[in-house]
């Protein structure tokens, strides 16, 4: 697998521990989008998208954030014994919607990504910077899909 390509959004808030949110191209034919750039104590670190995690409410059924303290739906208070706990016993909120198996590849992409999102600091700094854009036209190739 190789990175073919990394664009970098760059957020606004410079307080925030968000500093970006990435895409990345593989082999240039699968692109996974939402990665971001965090800052933390030991550095800048990236965070594999994912998802909020919910459950659906047992008296009428809509579906809430495992956070929620009362349902989306009919207001009835949810218990707090809905959360998942991860292997460390953690209560689990989100869940991985791509992420890398191993180690080696979990260190490939971030030392990719974190070059990227420096030298986009970088050019952001010069005069005219223009931000990446993240979002491109669909491709003539991909037919429609039908609904």
């Amino acid at each position: 697998m190789r990175i073919t390509e990394v664009r970098v959004k760059l957020v606004k808030n410079r307080d925030d521990r968000l500093k970006a949110y990435c895409s990345m191209t593989l082999d240039d034919e699968f692109v996974v989008r939402d990665i971001k750039v965090i800052e933390g104590v030991d550095g800048y670190f990236v965070a594999m998208p994912s998802r909020k995690m919910s459950d659906h409410c047992a008296q009428c059924g809509a579906k809430n954030h495992l956070k929620a303290r009362f349902c989306n739906g009919c207001g009835t208070s949810l218990p707090d014994s809905r959360m998942k706990e991860d292997l460390n016993g953690r209560n689990k909120y989100h869940a991985d919607i791509a992420h890398p198996i191993n180690v080696k590849c979990r260190q490939s992409i971030q030392q990719r990504i974190i070059a990227a999102f420096q030298a986009e600091v970088k050019k952001s700094v010069q005069p005219g910077y223009k931000p990446t854009p993240m979002d491109e036209e669909p491709d003539d190739d991909i037919p429609d899909m039908i609904m």
